[in-house]
């Protein structure tokens, strides 16, 4: 083969690859309408996220705060009840008669007569 055989086999080549490299084109795998599509459904999930976490910690908040009323009340229903008890106790007939008597000097008069209407 002559040289200007081989030369001429190598312009073809080279244009070959030439063709090759341009006709290759990178495709685009989304497209930018797709992309913001993706990352505004990316960012509603997010701030629903976000949502369901803090109504969590709200929801956790008011069930403590309920069960501290709770716990108040119970603790004011056992004074009352210990009160009523005290009041039951010092209310007896033969506690208020003693105080009267010793205390006071009251005595009670059998003569006493009983009006009625």
């Amino acid at each position: 083969m002559s040289n200007l055989a081989k030369k001429l086999q190598q312009d073809i080549q080279k244009r070959e690859i030439q063709q090759t490299k341009t006709a290759v084109e990178r495709k685009v795998l989304f497209s930018p309408g797709e992309k913001i599509l993706a990352l505004l459904f990316g960012a509603c999930i997010c701030i629903g996220s976000v949502q369901i976490v803090s109504n969590a910690a709200e929801i956790y908040k008011v069930n403590k705060g309920i069960q501290d009323v709770e716990a108040q009340i119970q603790e004011q229903q056992k004074v009352n009840g210990d009160l009523t008890v005290q009041v039951a106790e010092l209310s007896t007939y033969e506690r208020i008669w003693s105080i009267a008597t010793k205390e006071l000097g009251l005595q009670l008069n059998d003569n006493v007569k009983v009006v009625q209407e």
